[in-house]
């Protein structure tokens, strides 16, 4: 199980890890992997809650929130994010099905996705830092946001087909069961519970809920999934996980 958490890390960050960790991994065993996407999710929020509390003190919650978030998307390598700008690109093209496909496996950066940018990456820049004002304990937070946004992936995987014929998200979409859809997501709701409490189990049940519809929405216009709407789920999972902390009293 070590091997198939240590390929995941590798597969889905840029976090370096050793050759001789996932070595005799097929990649067809990658799929496995889904249920430590929520693990994956706790060390990015980790490492992205320690930088925002060491630059607190000197620069304050807004920019230790910017510089937070901008650890994440390196950590990352900006994958999710570009999978958000494609995403919205395509879908508000207001083109035909097989256009928008096209417009999503375009590299060229277009008006919808760059607004989702910028909403995205603002959202979480002031929730993280309104969180913080309200004293909430800022590495579960992140920790939780970042399991919560990668473990509701799962529902857009789970019973969806594959939208194009090749691609990376081809080793998840259709590919994984009911049993590996529910450990993740009861995994991703133990985790949340375990740093935040009934807080961080209501988020969970909003992003879960939320996520879920908006993986039939993308069913609907695109005809199924792509690594690009995955992406796009694993953000907007974690800017509504913050945002549902938010509206808790």
């Amino acid at each position: 199980m070590s091997k198939i958490f240590f390929a995941t890390l590798s597969f889905i960050t840029r976090l370096p890890v050793p050759a001789r960790w996932v070595q005799g991994l097929s990649i067809d065993r990658y799929v496995r992997g889904i249920v430590c996407f929520p693990l994956v999710g706790v060390v990015l929020g980790v490492l992205s809650g320690l930088v925002f509390l060491g630059l607190q003190s000197g620069f304050g919650a807004p920019l230790a929130a910017l510089f937070s978030v901008l650890a994440l998307a390196l950590l990352t390598g900006g994958f999710h994010l570009d999978g958000l700008a494609d995403t919205c690109d395509g879908v508000f093209s207001a083109r035909t099905r097989e256009r928008m496909l096209e417009i999503m496996r375009d590299s060229r950066l277009g008006t919808h996705g760059g607004l989702a940018l910028v909403f995205v990456l603002m959202a979480k820049i002031l929730a993280i830092s309104e969180l913080s004002l309200r004293g909430l304990p800022m590495i579960a937070v992140m920790a939780s946001a970042c399991a919560a946004g990668r473990g509701c992936a799962a529902l857009l995987m789970y019973g969806h087909r594959y939208a194009r014929e090749e691609g990376l998200g081809n080793l998840f979409i259709g590919k994984i069961s009911l049993w590996q859809t529910t450990v993740t997501l009861g995994l991703t709701a133990v985790l949340a519970t375990a740093f935040l409490g009934m807080h961080g189990l209501m988020a969970t049940g909003v992003t879960i809920l939320v996520i879920y519809l908006l993986g039939l929405l993308l069913k609907r216009t695109l005809g199924g999934q792509t690594g690009d709407t995955l992406g796009a789920a694993i953000e907007l999972g974690e800017v509504i996980f913050l945002l549902a902390l938010l509206w808790q009293p």
